[in-house]
This record gives structure tokens, C-alpha cells and sequence, in this order.
């Protein structure tokens, strides 16, 4: 199964034409010294570094964001005034970096990205806080020199960054200085399927689709669905482990004579989404670890960090595709269970992750070109009576591989005023918990190995 593994973070400096300089620590003191004199400081002196020292913007988990025809692009602002991509991983030095990267994805022929006009903080171009910073430090400085790069890229962007503005203006500040970014609660708004009719290439791929009831569309469910809960257990902790998307692998067993498809093993992919070369390795071990255990690949899993866990068009299509390709060439019928697992949207009930598992339905054959439908798939849940070698092994193969990771969520942070990250992440997975209450200490273990990755 083809999910588009992960890639290593790296730094990237290369930001088309206007990229910012980087001060040393003495060339900005001397620019803090050289306010009083008179001195007029260019656009290119004033770093998001600056900005940190003089307490204009803070360091936070998605308080950066890029909104450029259609596509939103968040970053976590650095204590050193670097940009890291949530999405990949990836350091930036400059806005301008960041900025030109995504955008030449949406557009190659994208020649600069604008990075001060185009990359907001908590809603506000950057642009504006440089403009705030020359009032304070250089009240008699032109301000032609901060607003040079401003190019219209609203206009370009068409009503999606105004959209998303307002939506941010909107936000009220207070609690989130502490808690994990609220972000993608507002960003991702699901759509109904009937409101998507045709395949659109120019559609956002992330749209977020509501899941319809078998019911819903005069089927009935095919196949019945029973998951055991140390499968949930280990999908729930990879998935908290890392504010990225994570994909890992079902393994189970289907009896055609009972239509019933039993979920017995969850195996993590420790890899990363655009990681194309690891991703072969890790799949095969995958493989081998199925066929040793006497099962089959019937499943996959990813997570949607902190939005609905809901199938975006692209997860459509990638269920449809692992659905086919499960079935084979032969006649006969296996199902395909696609699972998507929120563990910080905070609009979650309560502080369990939410998980839903989903399949698709194919488009009426008179309508080929339309999207499948995602339906919700019924699913009982059986209780272990204890967790076993397997899964607590992988739990700390995860710890190990996530240990160094930029994207590591912070379990120390407050998931809300009066809960840490790691106080959730206990609470969701003893919805989990085995029978036998040993399992408690062994996974105490786990928290403690957690509270060391800092």
C-alpha cells in the first residue's frame, strides 16, 4: 500500500531574491544602539530574530501561516527566529524561505514568495510588525522601506487569505499562549459530499469530507468489522507522539464465510510522509512481521493531529486505491478499513482521541468522474484482557525513533489550563486499557521514557 511516507527535516536557506539577512548578535546590538542616532535601519536588517529580542512576537506552535491560492501552510515560530514547516519538518531561516518553498510547490513558476507580506503571525502579516517595530525604535525612518515587498498577493490569493484574516481576527487571545496550537479546529471546516459533485483538479486536495451512513445511500455495510483494543492502544500513542501525520498498518484476518474482518495488530510505519527512500524498508519489515504472525494486511491507519478526523479528498482516494489494490485481481471480495485517529482537535469529546474508521463507496457508474463517498463503518470493539510483548516493543521503538524529532509534541505543555500534553495522552489511552491493571505500571515506563524526550 502506497501511503506517501515521510521525509527527514531539513534546513532550508534559500529564499529567492529577498531573503532576509542574518544578523550576528553584535550587528544587532548595534542596530538596537544605533536607533537613537538617527541611523535608518533597511527592511532586510529587521529579522524575525529582532522581533523575538524586542518582545514584538513571541515563539509558539502554529502561530505562523501562509495562504496562497487555496493552500494554507502553518509553521511553528522558533526561539533562534527560524520557521519550522508542520507538515514536513523542515527549518526555514527566513519568512522569505519558507514563503517562495511553498508557494513554488502550488506554483513552480513562482519566482519569490514575499515572505513578510505573505506570512501572517496569529492573523497579522509579518510586514505589519516590522512597520510597528520602525515607529518604536525609528519613529522618523520612511516607511516605504518596510512596505517595498508588499505586492499585492491578496489580490492573487483571491478571497481565501482575506477568508482566513478574518477568521483569525476573529480569535480571541488568552488561554493558547500555553497550549497547544488551536489551528487546524478552525481551519479544516468539513463539506458534505453532496456538495462536491464533479472532480475538481483545482479543489483542495485537505478538504475535509463529512462521512455519509451506508443508510444513507441504500446499502447496507458488507462486511463486519471487530477491533481489539491493544490495536487502538498503540494507534492512539503513535499518533500523540508527534504534532505531523502518521500512517501505519493493519494486520487481521477475513473469513468469508462469516463476512466478519478481525483487526488484531496495528503496525507503526517509523518513517516519515515524503521519505521515499525508507518507506520501501519499513513496508517490507511490515510484510514480514504479517506473514510471521499468520496474518493479513487488512487496513490502514493515519492521523489528523489537531483537525476532525474526518477523510480529506486525498484520503478518498488513497482508501480507494488501497481498497482495489487489497482486492486483487481476483473475483472474490476482502475489504480494505481505513482509520483516522485526532488525538488533539480540541474538538474532541472529552480527552479520548477521536477515531473513526471509514470506507468508500465507488460513484454511481453514471457519474465516473465524481468523488467516492466515505461512509462510516460500524465497528465492535473487543476488549484484551492484557497488552502484550508486541505492542508495548513497538510503543518503545516509537519513543526511540520520535526521541530527536523537531516535531515531538512537548509533554510538558498544557493541552488545556488545568491538563498537560502528557496528562492526555494517559486519559486517551486508558479508554483503551487492557483488563488485567498490570498494564498500568508497564506503561508508566512508557510516560516515563516520554518525559526524558525534552
Amino acid at each position: 500500500m502506497d501511503s506517501e511516507p515521510p521525509s527527514s527535516p531539513q534546513v532550508v536557506e534559500d529564499g529567492g531574491e529577498e531573503d532576509e539577512e542574518e544578523l550576528s548578535g553584535g550587528e544587532e546590538a548595534d542596530l538596537r544602539s544605533s536607533c537613537g542616532r538617527g541611523s535608518l535601519l533597511t527592511r532586510r536588517g529587521i529579522t524575525l530574530r529582532v522581533l523575538l529580542k524586542d518582545g514584538l512576537v513571541e515563539p509558539g506552535d502554529g502561530v505562523l501561516a501562509i495562504h496562497y491560492l487555496g493552500k494554507n501552510f502553518i509553521g511553528d515560530l522558533l526561539n533562534d527566529g527560524k520557521i519550522r514547516w508542520v507538515e514536513t519538518g523542515q527549518i526555514f531561516n527566513s519568512p522569505s524561505a519558507w514563503a517562495t518553498h511553498c508557494k513554488r510547490l502550488v506554483n513552480p513558476a513562482k519566482k519569490s514568495g514575499c515572505g513578510w507580506a505573505s506570512v501572517r503571525y496569529r492573523g497579522q502579516k509579518l510586514v505589519q510588525y516590522k512597520t510597528t517595530w520602525l515607529h518604536k525604535y525609528q519613529p522618523s525612518a520612511d516607511m516605504s522601506l518596510v512596505s517595498e515587498e508588499d505586492e499585492d498577493e491578496d489580490e492573487e490569493e483571491g478571497k481565501t487569505a482575506v477568508q482566513a484574516d478574518e477568521k483569525n481576527k476573529n480569535t480571541k487571545p488568552g488561554v493558547h499562549d500555553v497550549m497547544v496550537s488551536r489551528r487546524t479546529d478552525r481551519e479544516r471546516i468539513p463539506v458534505r459530499y453532496s456538495t462536491l459533485g464533479t472532480r475538481d483538479a483545482a479543489r483542495d486536495p485537505h478538504t475535509l469530507v463529512e462521512l455519509s451512513a451506508f443508510s444513507a445511500i441504500n446499502r447496507f455495510q458488507p462486511f463486519n468489522v471487530a477491533v481489539s483494543s491493544n490495536v487502538l492502544l498503540l494507534m492512539d500513542f503513535h499518533c500523540h507522539l508527534t504534532t505531523s501525520e502518521v500512517v501505519g498498518y493493519l494486520g487481521g484476518r477475513w473469513d468469508t464465510n462469516t463476512q466478519l474482518l478481525t483487526v488484531l495488530r496495528a503496525f507503526p510505519c517509523r518513517t516519515r510522509l515524503a521519505d521515499r527512500d525508507s518507506a520501501p524498508v519499513v513496508e517490507e519489515e511490515i510484510c514480514q512481521n504479517l506473514f510471521l504472525r499468520g496474518l493479513s494486511l487488512v487496513g490502514w491507519y493515519h492521523s489528523h493531529p489537531r483537525g476532525p478526523a474526518l477523510p480529506s479528498l486525498q484520503d478518498i482516494d488513497s482508501q480507494m486505491d488501497h481498497q482495489l489494490r487489497l482486492q486483487g485481481s481476483n473475483n472474490g471480495f476482502q475489504p480494505c478499513l481505513g482509520i483516522i485517529c485526532g488525538p488533539y482537535y480540541h474538538g474532541n469529546q472529552g480527552v479520548a482521541s477521536t477515531i473513526t474508521p471509514f470506507w468508500v463507496v465507488p460513484p454511481p457508474e453514471q457519474r465516473p468522474n465524481d468523488y467516492g463517498i466515505p461512509v462510516a463503518v460500524e465497528v465492535t470493539y473487543v476488549q484484551d484482557n492484557f497488552l502484550t510483548s508486541d505492542v508495548l516493543n513497538e510503543m518503545m521503538l516509537l519513543v526511540d525513533y520520535y526521541r530527536a524529532a523537531p516535531d515531538l509534541v512537548q509533554f510538558n505543555q498544557y493541552w488545556c489550563p488545568d491538563m498537560t500534553m502528557m496528562d492526555k495522552i494517559k486519559g486517551s489511552l486508558s479508554c483503551h486499557a487492557p483488563k488485567d491493571q498490570a498494564y498500568s505500571q508497564i506503561l508508566e515506563h512508557v510516560y516515563s521514557q516520554l518525559s526524558k524526550m525534552h
